[in-house]
């Protein structure tokens, strides 16, 4: 790697493709800058006027910024080497007037900008995670959750703080540049094109660094987003990092992340800070030039003293907003890079709700699958599901078995539309599915997860998620009927106890019990229930199997368990086999078969879940 070096025992740990490469593999956004900055102006919306304002307050403090100098020659020349101190405090109550001024503006700049920063970051922020709720299930598939929560936090916030910063100073600095090359040429086109000679080095200094600097933050970014996502899923994935005693591995892991981060970090820094350092000289070299030709050039009387210190002050000016403008260039690039990353975000496929069905329409239950097929993307041979043709009353109970793999959790997602198939028809009251709005067919099911989440929220709001406008009775009463009103009541305060994200207060069957009272309560037309009592003891069980039949009855209700058990009672049970059914029928039926089912049914008999 040309510029990241093995000094102070930092190795490199990015190639020259991983920096050119990071964080353009993230969406069809990245690296489209200009279309980046259109995303962010029209973010600005109503507050363009006040925008407006705040350049008008930015080019009043650059011009009263250049005046002040100006006025101190003035009062040199005629004041001070005249010995005319009693014509002097006019001046100098101008003098502090303009720095009032300058003053007052900047803080007016400021204070504007940071209102309109913040409104343009919430909009952002607000924008994306609407934008993200609308998503298909498929794009968390395929995306690392903390990489989305990075988005949505460090990107974000790195837009704030250029907003609230940079961008004045980019704007200010640019003026201020202008202004004083328009001003030295006024004073002396001649020790102006001297000052002039340290440009070229000034250019090519910032642009040797730039160069570097604009590829690290991008990679920073990038790998602080890796790092995040490490973090998240070893949060949320504790448990298993324990029982499996990966402790160790993922130390490792993360050490080697953060490693990556700080050396990307380090160098970033590091060639960023050359900036200043490379001005300071350069401005001290313009200033022994001011000095000595300046000198000179008064002595032979070409020149004031005055004009010498304007100058002297103008030099230090003028490298001051080139400073600041290659500074800014690269926190302006690392905030491109993170809105590039968030409005990717924004630049992904929402489901497409075309359904024209009013919002009101009311759902019988009868489900028809038409030679249906479905493959998740990341696969690319056999379909998840093949062919899949079945026909379900509305009241019908549904029993799908069969191996892990084999396609019943992929059939409940189709059912929900979570997924569109890609061949054949799913129909529900003999509609096709894509003519449903998602809301109106997902407001009148429910589901039961095998892995139910609950929110860090109260057991009564927890419940009522299923339908928010419950009652407290209603709750009450869905928890009886799952059989969970008696353990809700032993808690700290009853159904007013704040339950955390991860429910780890109570056990992974009382999770479920809520899981299921939350379904009671929703009160659906289809009951999804996916492995609903895997995590509930045998007596549990029992207790609720007679709850859970009452809540299927008049309803469609499709039932995932290996506990054949649990589904005897069943109208029809699907066996399903790589993708495909290979039997059908009712559970006598499939019995007298002798088949698959049959031989599934043999094996359960006094042992464990299958």
């Amino acid at each position: 790697m040309e510029f990241i070096k093995k000094p102070f025992g930092y190795e490199p740990v990015l190639t020259k493709e991983d920096l050119r490469t990071a964080g353009k593999k993230k969406g069809p956004r990245a690296g489209d800058w200009k279309r980046t900055l259109l995303s962010i102006w029209q973010l600005v919306d109503e507050q363009r006027g006040l925008l407006i304002t705040v350049f008008l307050m930015v080019i009043i403090s650059s011009v009263a910024g250049l005046l002040g100098p100006f006025l101190i020659g003035r009062m040199i020349d005629e004041f001070v080497i005249p010995k005319e101190f009693q014509r002097m405090p006019p001046f100098i109550a101008l003098l502090i007037g303009v720095y009032i001024v300058y003053a007052v503006t900047l803080f007016l700049q400021n204070y504007w900008m940071v209102g309109i920063a913040q409104t343009v970051v919430y909009k952002m922020r607000t924008g994306a995670f609407g934008h993200l709720l609308k998503l298909p299930i498929s794009y968390f598939d395929k995306s690392q959750h903390g990489q989305i929560m990075s988005r949505l936090t460090n990107d974000i916030d790195t837009v704030s703080t250029t907003l609230n910063s940079s961008f004045i100073q980019v704007f200010s600095s640019i003026l201020t540049l202008a202004g004083t090359i328009m001003v030295m040429l006024y004073l002396s086109p001649i020790l102006t094109l001297i000052t002039m000679i340290v440009i070229p080095l000034m250019f090519t200094a910032m642009r040797w660094i730039t160069k570097r600097t604009g590829k690290l933050f991008k990679a920073q970014q990038a790998v602080l987003g890796d790092l995040n996502g490490m973090i998240e899923e070893t949060i949320s994935g504790q448990s298993i990092v324990k029982a499996f005693s990966r402790e160790e591995h993922v130390k490792r892991e993360f050490y080697e992340k953060s490693r990556q981060l700080r050396n990307v970090g380090f160098w970033a820094l590091v060639y960023s800070g050359y900036i200043p350092k490379v001005f300071n000289f350069l401005n001290n070299v313009s200033f022994a030039i001011i000095a000595g030709i300046g000198g000179i050039f008064a002595y032979q009387g070409w020149v004031t003293i005055g004009t010498i210190v304007v100058f002297a002050e103008y030099a230090r000016q003028f490298t001051r907003p080139l400073n600041e403008l290659a500074n800014q260039i690269n926190t302006v690039l690392s905030a491109i890079a993170g809105a590039e990353r968030v409005f990717a975000i924004m630049d992904e496929k929402v489901e497409e709700d075309e359904g024209e069905l009013p919002a009101n329409y009311q759902i019988r239950g009868e489900v028809e699958f038409r030679n249906v097929s479905f493959k998740y993307e990341s696969e690319d041979k056999t379909d998840t599901v093949q062919n899949l043709n079945f026909h379900v009353q509305p009241g019908q109970t549904v029993a799908l078995v069969g191996p892990t793999g084999a396609g019943k959790t992929t059939t409940m997602m189709l059912i929900a539309r979570f997924y569109d198939a890609n061949q054949g028809e799913v129909l529900i009251d003999g509609i096709n599915i894509r003519d449903y709005k998602r809301e109106t067919l997902r407001r009148q099911m429910a589901f039961v997860l095998q892995d139910p989440f609950l929110f860090e929220a109260t057991v009564r709001e927890n419940i009522r998620y299923g339908r928010l406008d419950a009652t407290d009775e209603e709750v009450v009463e869905a928890a009886k009927k799952a059989n969970a009103h008696d353990f809700i009541m032993k808690l700290p305060y009853g159904y007013d106890t704040v339950l955390k994200a991860d429910g780890s207060e109570i056990s992974q069957g009382q999770k479920q019990l809520l899981a299921i009272a939350r379904a009671f309560v929703a009160n659906p037309a289809i009951l999804l229930l996916d492995e609903a009592t895997s995590s509930i003891d045998t007596v549990t069980e029992m207790k609720i199997q007679e709850a859970l039949e009452e809540l299927m009855k008049g309803r469609t209700s499709f039932v995932i368990a290996h506990r054949l058990n649990t589904v005897r009672h069943a109208d029809l049970v699907l066996v399903l086999k790589e993708g495909r059914i290979a039997e059908a029928g009712s559970q006598q039926e499939l019995i007298k078969k002798n088949g698959i089912y049959a031989n599934m049914l043999k094996q359960s008999k006094g042992a464990a879940p299958l």
